[in-house]
């Protein structure tokens, strides 16, 4: 979440630090909910402002820095957005590059959209009392609800699992399509009504 709209001195109110006094972490999440978009959870743990680095090397059209962070240039998105692609949001980073002429990369918003089939869960535990995260397990053979998933967005988190990251048939064809998908892997997952009984 970018904060950089804020004044310096706001901004350091919500930097990375260990916030041991709960009510406080409270206090804070609570400050800085109205610039969250609906339904994303705000956990120990979230970062804010814009994504900082070093990169080394050639930077593709599509960047998965790590398996739940997904990088974009600018030029990459906007030939997405002109495919047709839904609900593409590019976020400002702070990233250092050795070369003269970097590329500008974009971090995507990626909102928790769609969820686990019920059945290919393993048994879950009740969320934490105190903040509400929920410990799961990730499914060996996933598959998703197709109740739960999203119409107006190509590319999202999963809400069951944050770290994984989902994009419709449209999404994967117009990466193949435009050449971007080079040094990226796809999986094909199983999508299953709920059950009627």
């Amino acid at each position: 979440m970018d904060l950089s709209h804020l004044p310096p001195r706001e901004q350091k109110k919500y930097s990375a630090r260990l916030e041991e006094d709960f009510a406080e972490f409270e206090r804070l999440r609570e400050q800085v909910r109205p610039w969250v978009p609906t339904g994303v959870p705000l956990w120990p743990g979230t970062d804010f402002g814009p994504m900082t680095a070093s990169i080394q090397g050639e930077v593709g059209p599509l960047l998965l820095d790590h398996p739940w962070i997904l990088l974009m240039r600018r030029e990459s998105l906007e030939h997405l957005q002109k495919e047709g692609l839904q609900g593409l949001k590019g976020c400002r980073t702070e990233l250092r590059f050795r070369t003269k002429n970097p590329p500008e990369l974009l971090e995507m918003e990626l909102l928790p959209r769609g969820r686990f089939h019920a059945e290919c869960l393993p048994e879950r535990s009740p969320p934490c009392p105190k903040c509400e995260r929920v410990s799961l397990q990730h499914p060996k053979e996933p598959v998703l609800d197709a109740a739960t998933l999203p119409k107006d967005v190509d590319v999202f988190r999963l809400e069951d699992s944050a770290g994984m990251i989902l994009g419709t048939e449209r999404f994967v064809d117009a990466v193949r399509h435009l050449g971007y998908s080079d040094d990226l892997l796809f999986r094909e997952l199983p999508v299953r009504a709920a059950s009627p009984y």
